[in-house]
């Protein structure tokens, strides 16, 4: 038997998104935001309410960076959720985030998250908030790498769930994608 809860904002995994932007004074702006995914190839899509400095910014300098939350730093990517940049423009620095320009983009990554997409605004829809943004390079720190590739073990990405409130870690791998499946297709 199944329990109806409703229409609710709930999905496993959520991501923790940490979303990275310069001002129109080249300062620092961060922001924790779950509600994302990628949308296409090379694509982003995030759910960002207009009033966020962060969305500002944005429309501002078209460049930003999304790092992924990690498990060593889970205060201050919820910290960067907590406070707007709109009232404390030290959040950066409160955050214990060290910022510096990402190669590719006009947008800061933080030397404390390992992973980042390096990311172009395409659209924005004020109404939804929605905003979509090309990818146009995936960074990582050498320590999160085994053999050349990202390791999320290393990486220790946490997920946000929207039920409980909490912040958890990915687990064990449990198969192999675009491989297990195939014994059924006999």
């Amino acid at each position: 038997m199944r329990k109806n809860f409703g229409a609710k904002e709930w999905l496993y995994p959520m991501p923790v998104f940490i979303i990275g932007t310069y001002d129109e004074n080249g300062n620092a702006n961060v922001m924790n935001a779950a509600w994302g995914s990628i949308g296409d190839t090379a694509q982003i899509f995030l759910c960002l309410a207009p009033d966020h400095k962060t969305v500002k910014n944005l429309l501002a300098k078209k460049e930003f960076t999304v790092s992924l939350g990690t498990k060593s730093q889970v205060k201050a990517c919820d910290y960067a959720g907590l406070v707007s940049g709109n009232s404390e423009p030290g959040k950066v620095e409160k955050a214990g985030f060290h910022a510096v320009k990402a190669e590719n983009v006009d947008a800061p990554l933080f030397e404390e998250l390992p992973f980042a997409l390096e990311c172009k605004f395409t659209s924005y829809d004020e109404k939804s908030g929605h905003l979509f943004g090309e990818i146009v390079n995936v960074c990582a720190d050498e320590k999160i790498l085994t053999d050349g590739t990202i390791d999320y073990k290393k990486l220790e990405p946490v997920t946000y769930d929207p039920i409980n409130r909490l912040y958890i870690t990915l687990g064990e791998s449990v198969g192999h994608a675009f491989k297990d499946g195939l014994e059924l297709k006999k």
